[in-house]
């Protein structure tokens, strides 16, 4: 069967097609995809996946269908919930100026 694996960078992504073998597992098709030949950064042992924008908590279990799209996450720069905080404040605090 036919799936995807995609990994991307804010100037480089890479979507690459492989045929892997019924019974296939997210974690077994990122490693069988080569990917880390583009991007020898990522740690693809204990990288976030997911298929189609939905993370997959468990990769080691989680069995492939024909057509899927794996994705790889990168690690969050910074938290959202934090940044969000802080342009509240700032914008609260550029009102009461």
């Amino acid at each position: 069967m036919v799936v995807e694996v995609a990994y991307a960078l804010p100037h480089k992504q890479k979507i690459l097609s492989l045929t892997v073998n019924e019974g296939t597992t997210v974690r077994q098709a990122v490693l069988a995809s080569g990917i880390e030949e583009h991007f020898p950064e990522v740690d693809l042992q204990n990288c976030a996946v997911g298929i189609f924008g939905k993370g997959v908590p468990k990769p080691d279990e989680r069995v492939l269908n024909s057509g899927e799209r794996v994705e790889i996450y990168r690690p969050l720069i910074a938290d959202p919930k934090e940044v969000r905080k802080q342009r509240a404040a700032k914008n609260k605090a550029a009102k009461e100026a």
